[in-house]
């Protein structure tokens, strides 16, 4: 089975050709991080715009990469949830025109679901597992109890992590996207320097990342003068807290539910510290650690058709009505 996926939920649009949802023949992405650069984050109006100017390109050169033909498609999978809705509807609707002229299935994916099977790419997480998502606009423990079954277990009541990341970047004026630049400083601070509070670190599963943005905010507000080495310090105390609460909930979830493995996904996975604490305090407590390569790590099409390779062996297809769901659940 070959299938095209496709993937536009953000301001990435990707194209991947699959040969049995693990055999990636190509997965090719477009980032429009340099166009939303100058506007401090992503405009959606014009995030859309870029994707129709790209999607057939990419998908042109997604089929070439992999040595394959429009005639040689098994399936077409693409994003319909969660994500912005003028982004989903330019890549659900090339899926569409591809499935109708072809005649071949359609497969309509959640881009949540999608990050989790990132995994599956290139290893093979025993089930159950517990899995820690994480990105720009979403923070949750999810236990993957089988294929297509989940249990949310905890969520963000406020700010995602990565959007945490984010607006302490803007603050102190270091830039977009935050959470690449912060990483980045943190390497050359002192993750200790600074004591911040680790919001709710010992309550349950669920997160809140609003409270250390603001305790971040009101340190850098009392200092007289900012240096070069003091910024360093407050990135890596900031990420270093942060760090800290995802790793120590993620353990203790999969502790307390009698998980043996425990998994990292969505496009925060690519922080070099979130990788390095949990794969050594993971497997500190004997469990075993599943995370993403770092090109699976942010918005890709690979990931897409990787689940729509285990939703059509489970016979889940989609018609030619399949909308863009803006606030798509897991």
């Amino acid at each position: 089975m070959i299938i095209l996926a496709i993937e536009t939920s953000c301001d990435e649009t990707s194209a991947a050709v699959l040969k049995d949802g693990r055999e990636v023949l190509s997965n090719v992405i477009s980032s429009q991080i340099e166009f939303h650069k100058k506007y401090g984050g992503i405009v959606p109006e014009l995030a859309s715009r870029k994707h129709i100017e790209v999607i057939n390109p990419i998908i042109q050169e997604a089929l070439d990469k992999a040595n394959v033909k429009f005639k040689d498609l098994g399936a077409v999978a693409v994003t319909h949830g969660p994500g912005l809705v003028g982004s989903l509807l330019v890549g659900i609707c090339a899926a569409k025109a591809i499935s109708y002229s072809l005649n071949i299935p359609l497969v309509g994916v959640n881009h949540l679901e999608a990050h989790i099977y990132a995994n599956y790419l290139d290893q093979n997480p025993k089930l159950p597992f517990i899995c820690l998502l994480v990105s720009g606009g979403h923070t949750m423990l999810v236990m993957v109890k089988d294929h297509g079954k989940y249990k949310v277990l905890g969520r963000t009541r406020d700010d995602a992590a990565g959007e945490a990341f984010d607006k302490v970047a803007r603050f102190l004026k270091l830039g977009y996207p935050g959470g690449p630049i912060i990483d980045k400083l943190a390497k050359e601070g002192n993750p200790n320097a600074i004591k911040f509070t680790r919001p709710m670190i010992e309550d349950g599963y669920d997160f809140s990342f609003s409270g250390i943005k603001t305790a971040v905010v009101n340190y850098y507000g009392k200092l007289s003068v900012v240096g070069s080495k003091l910024l360093v310090d407050i990135a890596a105390s900031f990420q270093q807290t942060v760090v800290e609460v995802l790793t120590t909930k993620t353990i203790r979830a999969a502790k307390d539910n009698k998980c043996e493995t425990i998994a990292l996904a969505g496009g925060v996975s690519a922080n070099s510290g979130l990788r390095k604490a949990l794969m050594e305090k993971g497997q500190e407590q004997g469990l075993v650690v599943h995370i993403p390569p770092l090109n699976l790590c942010t918005d890709n099409a690979a990931m897409v058709g990787c689940l729509a390779h285990y939703l059509l062996k489970q016979g889940k297809v989609s018609d030619l009505k399949l909308p863009a769901v803006a606030s798509l659940r897991l």
